[in-house]
């Protein structure tokens, strides 16, 4: 039988990767080759934005092939745009920002984006007075960010939110190293903006490592953004990855930075809109609730920190990047974070050294690629899968909140939901073949934990749904084409007049004889 795996797109992968390649070197650019792909829809009519643009944006992205959505009218007076759903469920959307063939299968694309993500490239300082981000700059009480268009996205959220589908920028005050990273950020007043961050990730450690000086923290933050900045914030790396040098590889040219007028940090060169502040060690408001990528309301309203703006950064007509948080496939969080999360885990499984590996994918219907991983295994020996579950469970990239981690065998595409549900059905004894592991690292946002002091501590179920090892030469022969069958028929496709190209199957059945 043929393995499945992501090499068998191979050259379907390579042709499409030029030497050329470039991803969008800032959202203006990606917005004019995504409208002219017919992947954004411009919306002029009047909205409010407390609650219509967002209800108007979960109704649309009810489909999968929902455009991004571009309001450039609200009822009240303010400064710029609203673009919500800039990547939403779209992979083809997600492809057009790095550059990739959007037509690839997911497979394909997950290779493809663990090839771009491996080309780490340096950001490159420009010249303040030419950023496109300097076009207005204002600074202390100059700054009103309630001049900006913040919605309001559900009816129980605790305010308006600002920072969405925004990047931070904070600094680890000994090592001087910059990390990138996507937190929720409530709008308190003109100059103040609340910023939460989940237990365990690096922009809370560092802001508590300033604190721990009896120092304020500085802070950066970006909140209309291109694409791929969006994306490697929102993205788990080791505490010593840079996500600019990632941000640079996936664009294929250094990510462009320039100096701000307030804080020890740069700030990017091309954004929209950018703040400089900082976070005081004693200052607290109450934050939230805020409808989240669960589909239920995280946390309960609490003091969290608060940033105190310092100078305000902007394009002319700036387009703020929202980000509604909600049940897939209605949530940003979607196909682009699904292939992206798959590719840093096959990373972290090729430098633990684990063998036999074919492929891996955090379904995005899974509260938006969080809380499902399926590996695909070719077993070697005894103890094989055990071994590729927990190491999945527990390797950087899906230690955070995944719940399900499910292997099957090589003959079962992980990317196809319907394939694994039937390798559950029919490989997996329930009783023998789930394990759990207990006080993992979890979310203040899972529900499922009850009390909120609670929720840092989760559980993972560990699923064989594998033939089993000691049983695999008496297991059932599968039912699969003839790979000279099949690759007749694909020929023909067109001429049968069926629609779309021929679907891809992760496997054939190569034997010669027939059953007896």
């Amino acid at each position: 039988m043929e393995e499945f795996s992501a090499q068998q797109y191979g050259n379907r992968a390579a042709a499409a990767a030029k030497d050329d390649r470039r991803g969008a070197r800032d959202l203006r650019e990606w917005l004019r080759t995504v409208e002219a792909a017919g992947e954004l829809k411009r919306i002029d009519a009047v909205v409010d934005l407390d609650q219509e643009l967002s209800a108007i944006a979960y109704m649309a992205a009810q489909r999968e092939d929902a455009p991004a959505l571009m309001f450039t009218r609200f009822t009240e007076s303010v400064q710029g745009q609203v673009l919500i759903n800039m990547l939403g469920s779209s992979k083809r959307r997600y492809a057009l920002a790095v550059g990739l063939d959007p037509d690839l299968p997911i497979a394909a694309m997950i290779a493809e984006t663990r090839r771009i993500m491996a080309q780490r490239i340096a950001p490159a300082r420009v010249a303040a007075k030419g950023a496109p981000v300097n076009e207005i700059v204002l600074t202390a009480g100059d700054v009103d960010l309630t001049r900006l268009p913040a919605p309001r996205f559900w009816p129980g959220d605790g305010g308006r939110y600002i920072g969405t589908g925004d990047v931070t920028f904070t600094k680890d005050p000994q090592s001087g190293r910059i990390n990138a990273g996507v937190y929720r950020q409530m709008l308190h007043g003109p100059r103040r903006v609340g910023m939460y961050t989940s237990p365990g990730k690096h922009g809370g450690m560092d802001r508590d490592a300033w604190w721990a000086r009896n120092q304020p923290c500085p802070v950066v933050v970006a909140y209309g953004i291109d694409p791929i900045l969006f994306m490697v914030g929102a993205q788990v790396f080791g505490s010593q990855d840079s996500e600019l040098e990632v941000a640079g590889g996936m664009l294929g040219e250094p990510l462009q930075l320039t100096d701000g007028v307030a804080v020890d940090l740069p700030i990017p060169a091309r954004a929209e809109i950018v703040i400089e502040g900082v976070l005081h060690p004693q200052e607290r408001e109450l934050e939230g609730p805020l409808g989240e990528f669960t589909g239920y309301y995280g946390n309960a309203r609490a003091p969290q920190p608060v940033i105190e703006v310092k100078a305000l950064h902007m394009r002319e007509n700036p387009i703020l990047t929202a980000s509604l948080m909600a049940r897939y496939p209605a949530c940003e969080i979607g196909a682009y974070y699904a292939i992206m999360r798959s590719a840093r885990i096959l990373d972290n499984l090729d430098a633990l050294g684990v063998p036999g590996i074919r492929g891996a994918y955090a379904h995005p219907a899974a509260a938006s690629g969080w809380g499902m991983v399926v590996v695909s295994l070719k077993q070697q020996f005894a103890g094989h899968v055990s071994q590729v579950l927990s190491l999945v469970a527990q390797c950087p990239a899906a230690a955070y909140y995944t719940k399900w981690i499910i292997a099957v065998d090589e003959d079962v595409d992980p990317t196809d939901l319907n394939q694994v549900l039937w390798a559950l059905s029919t490989r997996c004894n329930p009783v023998d073949n789930i394990d759990f592991l207990r006080n993992t690292w979890s979310t203040g946002l899972d529900p499922s934990q009850g009390p909120r002091e609670a929720r840092p501590y989760g559980s993972k179920a560990l699923i064989d749904a594998c033939k089993p090892h000691r049983y695999i030469r008496e297991f059932p022969r599968s039912t699969m084409l003839h790979r000279d069958v099949y690759e007749r028929v694909a020929g023909r496709w067109g001429e049968l007049g069926l629609p779309g190209a021929a679907p891809v199957f992760p496997a054939f059945d190569d034997e010669e004889a027939p059953l007896s």
